[in-house]
């Protein structure tokens, strides 16, 4: 690991939630259930960022105990939108002008996340997250199970199926994030919201703000 090395990168793969955002938006929904389950999904989230436990076996658990419908998803777009990263917006905005590819590839709710690439005039192409289904009176009925973004290894997945002008940098906060390091040209640990010694430990660079981050892809 090391905050320094060769810099400049066609494509930038982003992670969202508290990375893009400083939230995590599973954690967020939670916590309009409650304490009790508010803890529960925010120690499950954790150890799963953490590489503790695989993001597999607590994806649909988490969801299970919260059952967002879809008027709470459109509540975590606008909170997503209000936690954008400090320079976040400018810098995507940058990397864009200067020709540079960017997406999203998230473990999150696609249906929340959405609004938050069109502020930051990403298309929706380029956005890679998890759908939910509703029912008419938009209960929650299940997410996309056949998603490989709801697993452990799914971002690296998602990664490699795209067609990315190369260089190419990830860039995350999470075990999830750190699992697409073998098929790019390096990952960025983020850790302007949370820093996880285990992902910084095994990164290429360690940037804290998008300020940094724009560097390194523009270097």
């Amino acid at each position: 690991m090391s905050s320094e090395g060769k810099g400049g990168f066609a494509s930038v793969v982003l992670d969202v939630d508290s990375t893009l955002c400083g939230i995590e938006g599973i954690d967020w929904l939670a916590a309009l259930r409650g304490s009790d389950v508010g803890a529960k999904v925010t120690e499950l989230t954790n150890q799963a960022m953490r590489g503790r436990i695989p993001l597999d076996s607590v994806y649909g658990e988490r969801l299970a105990l919260v059952l967002p419908t879809r008027d709470e998803i459109a509540m975590l777009a606008n909170v997503y939108a209000s936690a954008l990263a400090p320079g976040a917006a400018r810098a995507v905005r940058r990397m864009r002008d200067a020709g540079r590819q960017v997406v999203l590839v998230s473990g999150g709710l696609r249906d929340a996340i959405l609004p938050v690439a069109d502020r930051l005039g990403i298309a929706h192409s380029n956005v890679h997250a998890v759908g939910a289904h509703f029912s008419e009176r938009g209960d929650y009925q299940g997410h996309d199970q056949t998603s490989p973004l709801a697993t452990a290894a799914g971002k690296r997945t998602v990664v490699e199926s795209l067609a990315l002008p190369p260089r190419v940098l990830a860039v995350g906060d999470g075990a999830t994030d750190l699992a697409i390091r073998p098929v790019v040209d390096a990952f960025a640990a983020f850790t302007g919201f949370v820093r996880r010694d285990a992902v910084v430990d095994d990164a290429d660079f360690v940037v804290e703000s998008f300020d940094q981050l724009l560097d390194l892809v523009l270097a």
